[in-house]
């Protein structure tokens, strides 16, 4: 058990990391916002195919001596204006995620193969290394943070509108289209952001799950927002600091925490739902 959970040398370690607290907490606030969004426009596949062009975005990036950040956030750019661009009745997103996300996969397989540095950049990309964050990269997390709330801000109603009911609102001056392809592309801003912490196979731990577990609980959008972000604050902030001691990766450490909140949230949904049901009888 010391194995996994250990406090050995915390709080020598713990000034080591508070750049990466501060861009986990950017990270968590960001994604735990748009984590419902996801859920209601059911985009859990458009979250993952976006992250396998992230991670190859970022393996060419590696491969060059580029910045993986910027390498990153190209690759999740041009993954949601490819699926924007096939926003259409006859052929939707679904298809081209599929074709996208081997693609993405392979390439960044070949480039990671063709880099001779550290290993641990190598295995970085596909679980995250955070703990690595410098002030470039942390000025990059608060820009696209920024941005991503300044969006939800002002288009997240017109946004929810689209999603839920993009013929109402079309007659309402609200365009489907526009409308997701603004969102494709703060998903793809937050999608590289989240490789980064937890690599390109758990990104869905961050997008998904906090959402998840937020609707399990509550109806209401302003609280499902809410308890998203709370949800996704405590699973990147205490994966980070769980992981200290150990020294192992942080990604084990933030999906089970997310798991466990969820589950949590299910059981309480369940008990809600029950109780409810027994009262109107």
């Amino acid at each position: 058990m010391d194995v996994i959970i250990n406090f050995d040398g915390f709080f020598e370690l713990l000034p080591l990391v508070q750049e990466s607290l501060i861009a986990a907490a950017i990270l968590a606030v960001v994604a735990g916002l748009l984590s419902p969004l996801v859920q209601l426009r059911d985009a859990a596949f458009a979250v993952h195919g976006t992250s396998e062009l992230s991670f190859a975005g970022a393996s060419v990036a590696l491969f060059l001596g580029a910045s993986v950040t910027g390498g990153a956030l190209v690759g999740s750019v041009v993954a949601a204006l490819l699926m924007s661009a096939t926003y259409t009745k006859r052929w939707g997103t679904n298809a081209l995620i599929g074709v996208l996300l081997p693609f993405g996969l392979g390439i960044g397989v070949l480039f990671l193969s063709l880099y001779k540095g550290r290993s641990s950049n190598k295995f970085g990309l596909l679980t995250g290394q955070i703990v690595s964050v410098d002030t470039n990269q942390l000025a990059v997390f608060a820009a696209v943070g920024f941005l991503v709330v300044l969006t939800l801000a002002l288009f997240g109603r017109r946004l929810y509108y689209a999603a839920v009911d993009p013929a109402v609102a079309f007659t309402k001056g609200v365009s489907p289209r526009v409308m997701n392809l603004l969102f494709m592309v703060i998903l793809g801003l937050v999608v590289a952001l989240a490789v980064q912490m937890v690599g390109a196979l758990l990104v869905l731990s961050l997008l998904i799950t906090p959402g998840a577990a937020a609707a399990r609980v509550s109806a209401n959008p302003y609280h499902q927002h809410a308890l998203a972000v709370i949800f996704a604050l405590i699973s990147a902030l205490g994966g980070i600091l769980l992981s200290l001691g150990p020294g192992l990766p942080i990604s084990p450490y933030i999906t089970t925490i997310s798991f466990l909140i969820f589950l949590i949230c299910w059981l309480a949904g369940r008990v809600q739902n029950e109780t409810t049901w027994s009262k109107r009888k």
